[in-house]
């Protein structure tokens, strides 16, 4: 798969064909470092482990279906960010990717600071310990409720979204008494080569204001003006699951661009760009993602050059890893229940999750690996589809993938990668009970969010 590749399907959502997948590993057995956290490894006589505990052990005292967090790659991976870019930038967490009370404080820790979009992250983000002036506040429609209360706890910067939101946060703050650090989130024209639903700086989409015709200097013009605000700097996202930096250095121009005509209109030369995140993992063996550090490097030559072009002092960076960091670090464990052999086909096997648990293959058409983690086999490698046990034909977890031949019910198997977005997206589809998220780091595991009960269920119903 090429760097500019994603999983997820091309940008128009162009459904992948059967068959799209590569041949049998040459050894089920193998566990690929790309795609699972550096803790997991394969005993001799075949058991996975996690932070050194079979997941035989954590299927026994957590259930299953079940994510579990590798902590140590967690906190290692936010530290390659922190170091890559060095305190001269500023690293993000986004926090839509997954949020926790338990991974505020790991953030809060490693040095890192994080991005929020509602009112619900803002309140994890707040009550875990997270100091405001390191919170960054995204959205393209916050309340007035929402914005009151991020100013009052004095959040670090607030993303404006629209025209109306500048006037909002201004007046906002002026009647709390504040002046809001600011920047303007801009959709630079750039095609990210990525799936249409997550494609988010063409113009045609619901996200910033537009670069083209003007709109972006316009809302520049209108946001130094006001009393309320202090405008600190440009924002541009491109996209999510990004292996090819050339819609980077694209964005960077533009923005650039940008920055060099509020210079020339307004005599100010805005201290801060923010370019996003959306850097790509790999969920199979086939992508190719990028190290932070060839990010950072890479990102830092771009805005450098554009701005030594257009004679601007260089801004300071930021970026807004979210995925990039938390979803290697976790896998989703599930118990066999039934499997289906189709002839001529593939052999359908049922597990005990499915959609309400990873939405991610039913709504981008994601790519998933899956393994048998609770022993080895030597069986001969068979053609599977994992589903979910939801009444739906799209509950498919892992499209296409091999397992062996002697898989039977009971049997435990894994799906690396599921760190980012699925616990975030998760339902109650079916009223199925969110699975917990179990944090496992040097032979200990404890729970960070706890499985939902049926009496969390009938607790909301109140007819």
């Amino acid at each position: 798969m090429s760097r500019s590749a994603h999983p997820a399907g091309p940008r128009h959502a162009d459904v992948l064909t059967e068959g799209h997948y590569s041949a049998p590993p040459t050894d089920l057995n193998a566990l690929d470092a790309k795609v699972w956290s550096r803790t997991v490894t394969r005993a001799p006589e075949g058991v996975v482990s996690m932070g050194g505990i079979e997941v035989t052990r954590l299927a026994e005292e957590f259930g299953t279906p079940a994510y579990f967090v590798d902590e140590a790659d967690f906190r290692a991976r936010c530290r390659a960010w922190r170091d890559a870019f060095g305190p001269e930038a500023d690293v993000f967490y986004a926090g839509k990717a997954f949020l926790s009370r338990a991974v505020v404080r790991w953030l809060h820790e490693e040095g890192l600071n994080l991005d929020v979009c509602s009112g619900g992250e803002l309140t994890t983000a707040l009550g875990a310990g997270m100091p405001a002036e390191r919170i960054a506040f995204h959205g393209n429609n916050k309340t007035e409720d929402e914005i009151h209360r991020a100013i009052e706890a004095g959040v670090g910067r607030i993303v404006l979204d629209s025209f109306q939101e500048i006037v909002r946060v201004s007046h906002i703050a002026e009647r709390l008494g504040r002046r809001q650090r600011v920047q303007i989130r801009v959709t630079v024209g750039v095609e990210a080569h990525t799936h249409e639903f997550i494609a988010t700086a063409h113009e045609d989409q619901k996200f910033g204001i537009a670069l083209a015709g003007g709109q972006a200097a316009e809302a520049v013009r209108r946001a130094l003006k006001l009393d309320g605000i202090e405008l600190i700097g440009i924002h541009s996202h491109i996209g999510s699951q990004i292996f090819d930096m050339a819609g980077f250095e694209v964005s960077a121009r533009r923005v650039v661009q940008l920055l060099a005509e509020v210079r020339d209109e307004h005599g100010v030369e805005l201290p801060e760009i923010d370019l996003g995140g959306g850097l790509g993992i790999a969920y199979t063996p086939e992508d190719d993602p990028r190290e932070p550090h060839e990010i950072a490097r890479a990102l830092g030559e771009i805005v450098t050059r554009e701005c030594e072009a257009a004679g601007l002092r260089t801004p300071r960076i930021s970026v807004e890893p979210g995925r990039a960091i938390v979803g290697p670090t976790a896998f989703t464990l599930y118990e066999v229940g039934t499997i289906k052999p189709l002839e001529g086909l593939r052999t359908y096997v049922s597990v005990d999750g499915g959609m309400s648990d990873n939405i991610r293959t039913a709504l981008y058409d994601a790519e998933y690996t899956v393994a048998l983690v609770s022993r080895s086999s030597d069986a001969e490698p068979m053609l599977v589809r994992v589903v979910g046990k939801h009444c739906e034909s799209g509950d498919i977890v892992v499209r296409d993938a091999f397992l062996p031949a002697d898989l039977a019910p009971g049997d435990l198997i894994a799906v690396p990668a599921t760190g980012a977005y699925c616990r975030s997206m998760a339902s109650n589809y079916n009223h199925a009970l969110r699975p917990p998220v179990v944090a496992v780091e040097g032979g200990a595991a404890r729970v960070i969010v706890r499985r939902e009960t049926e009496e969390d269920l009938l607790r909301l119903d109140v007819g």
